[in-house]
């Protein structure tokens, strides 16, 4: 299933933007992590339950998602395991309030393609989205 982006003019050249979800159990986060994208000129849609997250990227194009660690009923890993399953070349962007090695290794050995702490600073987040999406390397885990 192919993506259909709308482009937009920034500055000189031409950029297709993303389709993104975003999954916290608490919705305040979710919905910022939409806001910021959203001017940035990405389509966002904000999830606080597993189900409703993985339903979308079963029936949609999402070129992104951007997980909480700690979930309700899964772990933000879980759902990325879930979510390369529907889609191996999604990129993804692990969010956790706890830093800890070994749960950012295991987040790239799933196939993360980022990790970033909360709370999330607005151009940390931009910068980290965009590193990712221009990212040509598709790991598929």
């Amino acid at each position: 299933m192919a993506s259909q982006r709308a482009t937009v003019k920034l500055g000189d050249s031409d950029k297709a933007m993303a389709t993104i979800i975003s999954l916290d159990d608490i919705r305040d986060s979710s919905i910022i992590i939409g806001k910021i994208l959203r001017k940035r000129g990405h389509t966002v849609y904000t999830f606080t339950e597993e189900e409703d997250a993985i339903t979308h990227a079963e029936l949609h194009d999402v070129d992104l998602a951007i997980l909480d660690i700690n979930l309700k009923k899964m772990s933000g890993l879980d759902v990325l395991s879930v979510l390369k399953q529907i889609n191996p070349f999604i990129k993804s962007i692990i969010l956790t309030g706890y830093p800890d090695a070994a749960v950012a290794s295991e987040a790239m050995k799933r196939g993360a393609n980022e990790f970033c702490i909360k709370p999330i600073d607005r151009d940390v987040l931009e910068q980290k989205v965009k590193n990712v999406l221009s990212c040509s390397c598709h790991t598929e885990k």
